[in-house]
Formats: C-alpha cells, sequence, structure tokens
C-alpha cells in the first residue's frame, strides 16, 4: 500500500482512515450479499437498509428535530444556491444574505436573479478578512442567508446570526457541518457538501423544516422542489448510493469519537495549536482577523509571494499536500477538517518551524 501524505485539500477532503478501509472492503461484497456497495439497487433491500441507517446517523449526530426532513441531494451546494431563492423568493419579495467571501457572494447572486436581495453585511473592504459582528437587516426579508465558514478566506462565524423576529435563517455549512454543536431548530434550512467534514463528493445534505417544504414554490420541475425529494425520501430520481453510504460510515465515526462535543473540542485543540505558532512565528502570520478565525481553514502567509511558493514546494516534497492558498487570497491554507490527525498539525508545526530556521 502506498504510504499515506498529509493531506490538506480544502476538498474534497481528507476521509477517516477506518472509514475507507470499511469502504474497501464492501467494495466487492456490501456484507455477505455478493454484490458491491457501488452495484447495488437503490431500490434493492440492501441500500434501503443502509439509507435508513444514514438518515437516523444524520438525525442523531446532529440533533435533528422530528419536524425536519433530511434530504440527500445532488448538485453540490452551489445548486442550492438557486433552488433556495427558486422556491422562496418572489418578485417583489427580498432576501437578505450577509456576504463574507467568495460563496456567500456567489449565493447573493444568484438569489438575484429571482426577487431582491439586500446585503445585511458585508467584508469584501478587507477582502473578507473577518465576519462583522453586526448585520443590518431589511424590513421584512422573507429569509436571512449566511455562510457559516468561508472556505478561501479562513473565517467562520462563531455564533450564529440572530435574524429578525419570524424571519426563516439559512445556512450554508458546506465547510464546517457537524464539526461542532449546531442548533438546527433555530434555522430553517442547513445545507452542505459532503466533501469535507461529512463524506465523498456527489452529495449534499439538505436539512429543511417541514413547514419551509409544504411552502415552497409549486410551479417548478419537480426536481427543483424540496417536496418532491421530502415526499419520495431522496429517491426520485436515483441517488448518489455510495456517497451517501460513506456519509453514514462518516456519521458513524464521529459518534463513536463523541459526537459533536468531542468534534468541537478536537477541532478547537487542532486549530488552537496552529493559530497559536503563527502568532509566535517571524515569518508566517494568520491572514484573519482574530475574532473571525476558522477552525477548519487557516490561512497565512509570509508576506513575501516568493518566499510562500518556496515554502509550498518544499512541503509538497516533504509530504505536506494541498497547503497552496486560493489564489484570491495567495499564500498558504490548511485545511484541518473533522478527520485530520492532530498528529498532522504537529507535523506541520514542526516544518514550519524547520523551514523559518533555514531563513
Amino acid at each position: 500500500m502506498t504510504k499515506r501524505i498529509w493531506n490538506f485539500s480544502a476538498g474534497p477532503a481528507v476521509l477517516p482512515e477506518s472509514v475507507l478501509e470499511e469502504a474497501r472492503d464492501n467494495l466487492l461484497s456490501l456484507g455477505s450479499t455478493g454484490i458491491g456497495i457501488l452495484e447495488h439497487s437503490h431500490r434493492g433491500k440492501a441500500f434501503l437498509k443502509v439509507y435508513e441507517e444514514t438518515e437516523a446517523l444524520c438525525r442523531e449526530v446532529g440533533g435533528i428535530p422530528a419536524n425536519y426532513k433530511v434530504l440527500f441531494l445532488q448538485g453540490g451546494a452551489s445548486s442550492q444556491f438557486f433552488m433556495i431563492p427558486m422556491n422562496f423568493l418572489t418578485t417583489g419579495a427580498t432576501a437578505d444574505y450577509l456576504v463574507t467571501g467568495a460563496w456567500a457572494e456567489k449565493a447573493k447572486e444568484e438569489a438575484e436573479r429571482f426577487g431582491n436581495v439586500h446585503v445585511a453585511c458585508n467584508s469584501a473592504d478587507k477582502n473578507y478578512s473577518y465576519v462583522p459582528q453586526s448585520a443590518s437587516y431589511s424590513a421584512a426579508p422573507v429569509y436571512v442567508h449566511y455562510t457559516s465558514n468561508n472556505t478561501i478566506f479562513g473565517t467562520q462565524f462563531h455564533k450564529q446570526p440572530t435574524p429578525p423576529a419570524g424571519v426563516d435563517l439559512i445556512c450554508d455549512a458546506s465547510s464546517d457541518i457537524f464539526s461542532r454543536p449546531i442548533d438546527i431548530a433555530k434555522h430553517g434550512i442547513v445545507y452542505a457538501g459532503a466533501q469535507k467534514n461529512l463524506g465523498p463528493s456527489g452529495v449534499t445534505l439538505v436539512l429543511i423544516r417541514d413547514e419551509l417544504v409544504e411552502r415552497g414554490a409549486k410551479n417548478l420541475p419537480a426536481m427543483l422542489q424540496y417536496r418532491t425529494h421530502a415526499k419520495n425520501e431522496s429517491m426520485y430520481n436515483t441517488p448518489p448510493t455510495f456517497a451517501i453510504y460513506l456519509m453514514g460510515l462518516v456519521l458513524k465515526w464521529i459518534k463513536q469519537n463523541g459526537g459533536l462535543t468531542a468534534m468541537g473540542e478536537r477541532n478547537a485543540r487542532k486549530a488552537g495549536k496552529l493559530y497559536a505558532f503563527l502568532e509566535q512565528s517571524r515569518m508566517f502570520k494568520p491572514t484573519a482577523a482574530v475574532d473571525s478565525r476558522s477552525q477548519m481553514n487557516v490561512t497565512f502567509v509570509t508576506g513575501n509571494a516568493d518566499l510562500d511558493a518556496e515554502f509550498c514546494s518544499a512541503a509538497t516534497k516533504a509530504g505536506f499536500d494541498g497547503l497552496k492558498g486560493h489564489r484570491s487570497v495567495g499564500g498558504m491554507r490548511a485545511s484541518i477538517y473533522n478527520a485530520f490527525p492532530e498528529a498532522g498539525v504537529d507535523a506541520l508545526i514542526d516544518f514550519l518551524r524547520e523551514f523559518e530556521a533555514k531563513k
């Protein structure tokens, strides 16, 4: 077996090794069925059992109330950018968006196709290096949308926004879903691409309150209505069966490792170590504001683009992959999602220290 290296990719991202091993064992035969997990019909008893177990684990691990549907959809979080306003934002109505990064900006732009959009806060003035501490909402928004973690810029909401009374809060939690406790009941919808904390690319988790399922527009194509997927238990069309299976394994791993509270503590400890080193380093400096720093994506620079490139090249040769920052920020980015081992953070800190000492 090829030696595994430290994978700091922003997504698709590292998965627990025990999950990969179990999936490998079921590729040729899911249990004693004689048919591999990739080959099972989504209508067959074997996969239906997988589906039911995955949904049950999702509800248990996430503390999802009974009046919320758990949907496994396709198209990534980007499809939710238009599906949400398509269902709930009508001409003449207004939705409020908290714009704290590139993906929040993309979500806002999609919403503008369907109705009025009010920007309740925006951190573009400092290249999205902070999360605004307050928001100015419109008079009567139909919903308030925010992105809980900004993968590119290394920022994160450390407390959820408080929308106007009676207004639904919608969260794109793609890069920090189930990395810490979350109060689903305070949201109308929480959605996330699975490929950072929950599984592989190809499946999008949507948690939506029953009332919103029924409220959605009825004059849309069937695949774009939440009620279609809720009524058919995410199987109106063939679902991403393998991705759902792997998500179930990841949820089981989260449960076995203490649930969301333990995940939150572990992630805080991992990120805290790395930020502590960066704070005292004479060469490397974090780019995100102190009160907005992400526990999932740690962004940092040397202040010299050539030195950044030299570091990334050296890191790759030393077995650290995916550390090059996004082109809009530059520098470096260490993505340390749920499954990223604490030992990998320790190894990165040691390498940063060694690199710095040579300069």
